[in-house]
């Protein structure tokens, strides 16, 4: 298993978690999606790491933006 942590801007409501955490959930993989609204740290766990490109698709079809992976182990 794989946990990264990423930094998602934009988000301001339930409905925005909401919305990051189902398109991410698709992403083949993912076991996983927590999402902290207050700090818009988005933890995702799967089952070996993510292409980058596919986490930040999945968090512009949610129409907000991913900053950067902000740890990951």
């Amino acid at each position: 298993m794989t946990t990264t942590t990423y930094t998602v801007v934009g988000m301001n409501c339930s409905h925005c978690v909401g919305a990051v955490s189902t398109e991410i959930g698709r992403i083949p993989g993912v076991s996983d999606v927590q999402v902290d609204l207050g700090s818009g740290a988005v933890t995702v766990i799967s089952e070996q790491s993510l292409a980058e490109t596919a986490v930040r698709a999945a968090v512009d079809e949610a129409g907000y933006e991913l900053v950067s992976p902000a740890a990951s182990r």
